[in-house]
């Protein structure tokens, strides 16, 4: 059975807390999972949460700052330790090149697994398989940093009390699917589009349209809110969000789920981010993320 969910690894900014990790997410999208930003602790994280190395298809990572990358050492030795059997492709911005050597040859290790590096250099997709769409979109940060969405393909819902007004049942539903037209009844007349889910991925950055583009119509959208909003000044200086401004974001783009992360250690009162996310006006459904939470994908409307 596929499953889509998202496992939160770790939610601290810059520094770790007793009862935050640095950042760490892995999206399970039916047989694949996609691992972000796997910040320092993200190896034991994913013992913790029962996440293993071949669960590991591609890693994104969105900036090389520490709290969003040095745990790509553990995890590229521990896939290479464990022999995943398959390719991982590896995203990240292609002026962190000599970040991302650094952190997959920090030490001595036998190389036993196909990792695929893909930098990101501009704004575009990324990848396209039988499940998703990945594409990249800049962000606003002191250093490059991109966001990253999944955009599943549009299907078919065939419509029962239609096809049965035509007649058609069986094995000709199958038929009908596959060419497009059965006995001058065509697929249109008996079915309607399905939307396909939305995920996205954003973290450090300011307002900017990359933020707006990638949050567009999402199913599930993690966003940074680094910051509450008396403290905006400090976000805009250091290049985060608030938690009202995610929101806000959120709700014009009509995101059917929204989680916030990536806190700053000087706040101990996750609620009040839940609070100032609600009086920005968003009225869907909403998540303050801690480690080890899961969030499954929203049903398909």
């Amino acid at each position: 059975m596929s499953v889509r969910e998202l496992v939160v690894l770790g939610t601290a900014s810059q520094v770790p807390t007793r009862h935050r990790n640095h950042n760490g997410y892995l999206l399970r999208w039916d047989g694949e999972g996609i691992l972000f930003d796997p910040g320092e602790g993200t190896q034991r994280q994913m013992l913790r949460a029962g996440v293993a190395a071949h669960d590991l298809n591609r890693i994104c990572v969105t900036h090389f700052h520490g709290d969003h990358s040095l745990g790509l050492a553990g995890v590229i030795q521990r896939i290479n330790l464990d022999q995943v059997p398959h390719e991982v492709t590896a995203h990240y911005p292609k002026s962190g090149q000599r970040f991302f050597d650094r952190l997959r040859y920090a030490t001595a290790y036998r190389e036993t697994v196909r990792l695929t590096e893909a930098p990101v250099e501009t704004d575009g997709v990324l990848a396209r398989t039988g499940g998703y769409t990945l594409e990249a979109r800049r962000l606003s940060h002191p250093v490059e940093s991109y966001g990253y969405r999944l955009t599943e393909p549009d299907g078919r819902r065939m419509l029962p009390d239609r096809l049965a007004a035509h007649g058609i049942k069986g094995p000709d539903v199958g038929r009908l699917q596959t060419e497009g037209s059965l006995n001058g009844v065509s697929l249109d007349e008996v079915s309607e589009v399905r939307r396909g889910q939305r995920f996205a991925f954003v973290m450090d950055t300011r307002l900017c349209d990359g933020v707006h583009a990638l949050a567009d119509g999402c199913d599930l959208l993690v966003i940074e809110s680094t910051f509450l909003d008396e403290d905006e000044r400090l976000a805009v200086e250091h290049g985060h969000l608030t938690a009202g401004q995610a929101a806000t974001v959120a709700r014009d783009a009509g995101v059917r789920h929204l989680v916030l992360t990536h806190f700053s250690q000087r706040y101990s009162e996750p609620e009040e981010f839940e609070r100032q996310a609600r009086a920005a006006g968003y009225e869907g459904e909403l998540t303050v993320a801690h480690d080890l939470l899961r969030v499954p994908v929203p049903k398909r409307r």
